[in-house]
């Protein structure tokens, strides 16, 4: 069993991996420390909940969002906490912009996705001014790091495949050093993050993890009868919290360059 993953519903996606990406994207812009007064592009950007990061925390004086998704855009466009950017469809592989434009790219929880990972950085490198920055992270996925990685294995274990980003591999540290040092950039480091997230109860974990991408494809074709134990196996794998609730620990592997000038 397996499906395309895709993300054309902006709220669909903020229920389930919204949380989490603000989570994590608020360790990695505590991690990059960049200066106020930037110029910024988020390629990528999905619904927009890392680019509010950016506009409420970064003192930006440009945000520019792209994402191939117009239902992601469309919803992105919404965020009251993202005022001021502005957000298009668009390619990570041909981003619509001169080069040396920006101060800084970013891909958050992305690079999986683009077919061409060595493009999409091409396009960052390109559109970013010498000296500036360029960085992203992403969710270790092969390696157990996702933050429904419980709903993953369980799936395996019942014999499914569930459907993996394009470019999985990418999400691999030694990768992402790769794409980065091939890509001319200097003083590349790298740092990975531990993510957790409490869960009042089972269903509000079930509801988070089935609402799109690869669980949601998988479960779609999934037997009724067997779905009682699904559920109990998903939970079995979740840490119990003292005094009630449920626990998850994700894992992301962050990368940043800069451009040489």
């Amino acid at each position: 069993m397996s499906g395309k993953i895709s993300f054309d519903d902006g709220a669909a996606y903020e229920r389930g991996m919204g949380g989490w990406s603000r989570v994590c994207g608020g360790m990695f812009l505590d991690w990059l420390k960049p200066a106020a007064g930037l110029a910024w592009v988020d390629v990528g950007c999905g619904n927009g909940a890392f680019t509010e990061l950016l506009v409420q925390r970064c003192a930006p004086t440009e945000v520019q969002g792209v994402d191939p998704s117009d239902g992601q855009i469309s919803y992105a466009a919404t965020r009251p906490g993202a005022a001021g950017a502005v957000f298009q469809v668009g390619d990570a592989q041909a981003l619509p912009f001169a080069a040396a434009r920006f101060d800084a790219a970013t891909m958050a929880l992305v690079i999986f996705f683009v077919p061409d990972p060595v493009r999409g950085v091409a396009e960052m490198v390109r559109v970013v001014k010498p000296g500036g920055l360029v960085a992203a992270y992403v969710w270790d996925i092969l390696e157990g790091g996702f933050p429904f990685e419980p709903l993953l294995a369980e799936l395996r274990a019942h014999g499914y495949t569930p459907a993996l980003p394009p470019s999985a591999e990418a999400s691999r540290m030694p990768a992402l050093r790769a794409l980065w040092e091939g890509g001319g950039l200097r003083e590349v480091e790298s740092r990975v993050f531990e993510v957790r997230r409490d869960y009042a109860d089972f269903e509000a974990y079930w509801e988070s993890g089935t609402n799109s991408g690869s669980v949601k494809a998988a479960l779609a074709k999934f037997p009724a009868e067997k779905l009682a134990g699904f559920r109990a196996g998903v939970r079995a794998r979740l840490a119990a919290l003292p005094g009630g609730g449920l626990a998850w620990t994700a894992r992301a592997n962050a990368i940043r360059g800069v451009v040489a000038g």
